[in-house]
């Protein structure tokens, strides 16, 4: 790239921050505004008639800390009304076994909200006979985890 001008330069790093922009502006994913900060210092730096091996290096330096630094605080405060849909709403919720749960043997059924989902438990020594009401933990895959509710 030494047979580019710094016009052209310039004008390469802001053809980045667009496209990365607009990117983020699709997908509202908070993956690409990152790296259009990082471009946004590698398009100052080349007009200041920095080389391009140094517009790199901030490109990617100011990229990775604003990932680093600011990802997880931008995530907390853009995420906190987001609703749950779908399967990750069933976390937390109760359920009613239907089909002995035995993890050993690969089997096991809950009803959640009058829907049916193959379930295991947490751990592979306990298992729910039918009528248990259990809570899901997690997800994984198409089966929920679960653990008998706790009587409070």
């Amino acid at each position: 790239m030494a047979a580019m001008t710094n016009l052209s330069m310039t004008v390469f790093w802001l053809i980045i921050l667009v496209v990365l922009v607009v990117i983020e502006l699709l997908t509202m994913g908070l993956t690409t505004v990152w790296f259009a900060g990082g471009a946004l210092v590698a398009t100052i730096a080349a007009l200041f008639h920095a080389p391009f091996a140094l517009q790199i290096i901030l490109f990617l330096i100011v990229s990775a800390l604003l990932l680093f630094f600011t990802r997880p605080l931008a995530v907390k405060y853009f995420n906190k009304d987001r609703v749950r849909t779908n399967a990750e709403s069933l976390v937390g919720r109760q359920a009613i076994v239907i089909s002995e749960i035995d993890n050993l043997q690969g089997i096991g059924q809950v009803n959640v909200g009058g829907m049916e989902w193959s379930a295991r438990t947490k751990s592979d020594d306990v298992k729910l006979p039918v009528g248990t009401v259990a809570t899901v933990l997690a997800i994984n895959g198409v089966k929920l985890i679960v653990e008998e509710r706790k009587e409070v």
